[in-house]
């Protein structure tokens, strides 16, 4: 049905305002057979027909860059993306050296102390800028630095990894070596007296990778570095005192600590890229589609499928220790809302931008909800 084309009946239509739609959708009911209603096709263009709407006081509170997989954060003013992600975001992972598996702090936790930092920034430079990796004082492992974007020249001198694993994927990576001269340990040496076993940390390479397509985008045709699944996570700001709201009815049950009467639930645990607030706990559950920016220019960011959680909100961004109930005891009580995974837990959206733009704090949102919603 996604292949049908009506040029002369949709061009009649007039959709500049909510009369005319509905008076429009009225003819389209009265036209077509009742099996073109149910395609996919009518859903298609009944969404792609109404515009997206400028939200009042909704604005970007907070943008996080995570440069190497599971590693600690950095808050950002404003970030360039692209169709892959926020610039530099996941760019780098680290790997067993003995079968290439992706790491991440599920395995181990304490990953969630290493702290990137992007420094020197110098597009004119071979390599844009340093990223320099610290550890935890207490660790013994010294600080080293490394290219921000190795040029070809290079990652040339790198040694790279045909096949690097990460779920399901097969991706393509160079090992790392620091700037601007190797020092007395290499970064995966370094790396390794941290995890006490041989890893490497890797650059993502050249060679795309294809991300799932979803229910709602059955032909979703972008690529990803090394995020979990998708380019962009996408969360209010607010969703994490409804958590918290919920955690304290249940203090003292499931193994729930008294602490978290009072503690707070840092929205760092969720790992998002692009937080909002003012549209309320959970906005992004309704969302198909979201510009931020510059209003009406920037890209479409496709919000592709509800983000369904796994134990790593439970590690503490400030300690590195895994909680043994909380968040994710609390979660699968009341946010267990994605139809096609019915036991387990959601928290944020997937979004694939559907171009290059810049993102900044205080940036508005405009987004059209689900036609479902």
């Amino acid at each position: 049905m996604s292949s049908l084309k009506f040029p002369p009946l949709l061009e009649a239509l007039d959709l500049t305002s909510t009369t005319a739609f509905s008076a429009s959708l009225t003819l389209l009911l009265i036209i077509c057979p009742v099996a073109y209603l149910s395609s996919r096709w009518l859903r298609s263009w009944l969404s792609s027909s109404r515009s997206l709407t400028t939200m009042t006081n909704v604005r970007v509170s907070k943008i996080l860059v995570h440069p190497i997989k599971s590693c600690r954060g950095i808050s950002v003013q404003s970030s360039r993306y692209t169709r892959e992600g926020l610039e530099s975001d996941r760019k780098w992972c680290v790997i067993a050296a003995d079968d290439n598996k992706v790491i991440t702090a599920r395995e181990v936790p304490k990953m969630v102390l290493i702290t990137p930092k992007i420094e020197d920034v110098d597009l004119a430079s071979p390599y844009s800028g340093v990223l320099t990796v610290s550890f935890p004082d207490d660790s013994g492992c010294p600080p080293f630095s490394i290219p921000l974007s190795p040029d070809q020249a290079i990652l040339n001198t790198w040694k790279r990894i045909e096949k690097v694993f990460l779920w399901d994927s097969i991706l393509d990576a160079y090992i790392c070596e620091a700037l601007p001269a190797p020092p007395s340990q290499s970064p995966s040496e370094i790396l390794s007296s941290y995890f006490g076993r041989p890893v490497h940390l890797v650059y993502k390479g050249p060679q795309p990778r294809p991300v799932d397509p979803t229910p709602t985008h059955p032909k979703l045709n972008t690529t990803a570095v090394f995020q979990d699944g998708y380019p962009l996570l996408v969360l209010s700001q607010e969703s994490t005192a409804r958590i918290e709201e919920e955690l304290r009815g249940h203090v003292g049950k499931q193994g729930i600590d008294e602490r978290w009467r009072t503690d707070t639930l840092v929205i760092e645990r969720f790992r998002p890229n692009v937080v909002f607030e003012g549209a309320g706990p959970f906005a992004e559950d309704a969302w198909e589609e979201i510009r931020i920016g510059s209003l009406p220019d920037a890209p479409l960011i496709s919000l592709v499928s509800k983000c369904t959680r796994c134990l790593l909100p439970n590690i503490s961004p400030e300690t590195g220790v895994m909680d043994k109930a909380v968040p994710y005891k609390t979660l699968i009580k009341f946010r267990r809302v994605d139809p096609g995974a019915p036991m387990k837990a959601c928290v944020g959206t997937n979004g694939c931008p559907q171009g290059e733009g810049l993102i900044r704090v205080g940036d508005s949102i405009a987004a059209r909800t689900r036609l479902d919603n």
